[in-house]
């Protein structure tokens, strides 16, 4: 037999095996120079039976192109802010035609990067007419439902192509939205003049600032006023499946007027000449929270008004995707910003961008009055308490749950106690917390973490252009608010791996985390608007109301048993499933006797029978006042003058 590969005169082995072929030419990199020309894009939103969205696109051309013909690259948006992770929908682009002085001319995907588009154009064309539709998911099974009988959301980034090399901030876009017969809209573009027909024209922006600027459109529309007279616009645009959803009462809105009363306190100035809250409350629409410098897209349960005092777990959304305009969109981390939205984004920082924000919108949340302070502390014993059991903390620092996004795609994950998931949100604010406790600590209660964030984020009253920062910027920025090794501090927390979450924060906030066999008022609620129950902190599951078990907690009793995700419970000792009465077996199974819990499981077609020896009763987590300690939480959760 002969080898597969020969040494060679200078004695390198030399393969007789084939080579790779190289790869097709780079796409072309983006410059900051200014594209000669406008976009104009039109987009068709009417066909509410097929959820198809129908796109035209002119795209002028470069005169070096006009004059001579040559390639012409045409991108659709993959990594967009606030996904973290190439995200554009792809798949969903169906039926893409390109038509130059009215004659059809090819085009050919990139065999790398599939969001790009080789459009030979000839020479002497002006510009390139593109039609193309967006197949958008009839059903959650193929993604998120964009598209329902009363509300569309159209992002643009969904339903335009640009010309690679150039910055997004470069490209201007002039832009053309029909509409069902008498819908309205809510968005941060502004109209360049009254609607034609059903056709509403939007003033030219840059194509990054259009990508930024989503419309939530509906059947049944309110837009509520947010602003005091003489302040800059804010307003709440809601969309709904039902009319009747939309009743906010006059003290319902003023707990909204007072979110932006007490982040105007908290930054100190804003960065934005309005700003649009795109609200859906909705059973049909795909759920969403996604920031935009001047609005953020956001789904809530259809009683977010009407059931007020059920819906309070959703109550800090809005808080949350608010506070983004000013971390995220105005400062950003380096490494998350890019000149395109086909450049590969870094999130290294997440636990800052979004660990941050998560704390400001539970605490702006609380200090509108858009949850109580007690619903509040309820909240935090929950993150507390999730997050300081969480099994894959021992492996995997908090830092590197920033990969996540791009890792996992935020599909489903089997063990998500052991595989952590994106960790950085909720464990973050657990960081920010400690640090604020510990400034305060340190300053005899004078200064906070409130003065960080006007020196962080309250800068330049009014700039739009995003000012990025690094881990340095943040360290530098701490120590101007109280000289401490910062550093440190934040590498133990984010860098490290640890055993427990970062629990200082409630200690010095003159709290201590227990566990009762009552579940708090905010778990109740939270566990009504999923139509699940959780007995994380005892069995080590959460389980829906078909018996279906939605979570397994990694090292837990079910866990040890080998139970796992997706599983249904059957029955609970030899009774048909029912919530209920598994917790009242868990109680029962605390008596002398302490009889195991058996369950009869089914996984998919294949039936059997768990044994659980757990004998503690029911555990759910709150947050238990420390004797004597002062209550710096409460002065945290409370209103700023």
């Amino acid at each position: 037999m002969l080898s597969a590969s020969i040494l060679s005169a200078s004695g390198a082995v030399a393969s007789e095996g084939p080579q790779p072929l190289a790869l097709p030419p780079a796409i072309p990199m983006a410059k900051d120079v200014a594209y000669p020309g406008t976009v104009a894009l039109a987009v068709t939103a009417t066909d509410l039976d097929r959820h198809v969205l129908s796109v035209s696109e002119r795209v002028p051309l470069p005169s070096s192109v006009t004059e001579k013909g040559g390639d012409v690259v045409l991108l659709y948006p993959s990594w967009l802010p606030g996904h973290h992770s190439p995200g554009g929908p792809i798949s969903e682009v169906g039926g893409i035609g390109v038509k130059a002085g009215g004659k059809t001319v090819p085009w050919v995907r990139d065999t790398v990067n599939v969001n790009a588009f080789h459009i030979a154009a000839p020479a002497g064309a002006k510009d390139l007419e593109v039609s193309f539709q967006v197949l958008t998911p009839i059903t959650p099974r193929e993604g998120r439902v964009v598209m329902t009988p009363a509300m569309v959301n159209v992002q643009w980034n969904m339903v335009a192509l640009y010309p690679a090399g150039y910055f997004t901030r470069d490209i201007p876009y002039s832009v053309k939205l029909t509409l069902p017969h008498g819908w309205q809209y809510g968005t941060a573009l502004r109209a360049s003049g009254p609607a034609v027909g059903d056709t509403v024209t939007f003033g030219t922006v840059p194509f990054n600032t259009l990508v930024d600027s989503p419309v939530f459109a509906g059947q049944y529309f309110r837009k509520i006023g947010l602003n005091r007279p003489g302040e800059t616009p804010v307003a709440l645009n809601v969309v709904a499946d039902r009319p009747e959803w939309l009743a906010a009462t006059d003290a319902q809105i003023g707990l909204h007027q007072a979110l932006v009363t007490q982040a105007g306190l908290l930054f100190g100035t804003h960065h934005y000449d309005h700003y649009d809250f795109l609200l859906a409350l909705t059973d049909e629409l795909g759920g969403i929270g996604l920031e935009h410098h001047r609005s953020s897209e956001n789904s809530g349960p259809p009683g977010y008004f009407t059931k007020w005092d059920k819906t309070f777990p959703a109550k800090d959304l809005l808080a949350h995707e608010y506070t983004h305009s000013w971390n995220g969109k105005f400062r950003r981390p380096a490494d998350l910003w890019a000149p395109d939205f086909n450049t590969p984004q870094r999130g290294s920082m997440l636990w800052v961008y979004e660990g941050q924000t998560q704390y400001w919108g539970y605490v702006l949340a609380a200090q509108s009055g858009l949850m109580t302070p007690e619903q509040t502390l309820d909240a935090i014993a929950m993150v507390a308490a999730v997050y300081d059991r969480r099994a894959g903390r021992t492996w995997r620092p908090l830092v590197d749950t920033t990969n996540d996004p791009v890792i996992a795609q935020r599909a489903p994950l089997s063990w998500r106690s052991w595989q952590r998931s994106e960790d950085y949100y909720s464990e973050g604010q657990l960081v920010w917390l400690d640090a604020d406790t510990l400034i305060r600590e340190k300053t005899g209660g004078q200064k906070s973490l409130n003065d960080f964030a006007k020196a962080f984020f309250g800068v330049d009253p009014g700039s739009y252009v995003t000012r990025t920062y690094t881990f340095d910027d943040v360290v530098a920025a701490l120590n101007g608010v109280v000289a401490y090794d910062w550093a440190t501090f934040l590498h133990d927390r984010v860098d490290r791996p640890s055993p427990h979450a970062p629990l200082d924060g409630l200690t010095r906030g003159g709290y201590k985390l227990v566990y009762t066999e009552t579940p708090s008022p905010y778990l109740k609620a939270f566990e009504a608007l999923r139509k699940v129950r959780n007995f994380d902190f005892s069995l080590g599951f959460t389980v829906d109301s078909k018996g279906v078990l939605t979570n397994v907690e990694w090292g837990g009793p079910a866990w040890n048993a080998g139970l796992a995700a997706d599983e249904t419970i059957v029955a609970v000792n030899g009774m048909a499933f029912d919530a209920d009465d598994l917790s009242d077996v868990i109680t029962q199974a605390k008596v002398p006797a302490k009889e195991p819990i058996t369950l009869l499981v089914r996984a998919r077609d294949r039936f059997r029978t768990v044994v659980i020896p757990y004998h503690l009763g029911l555990r759910y987590p709150h947050l238990e006042r420390v004797a004597g300690a002062p209550d710096v939480l409460g002065a945290i959760l409370t209103p700023l003058k």
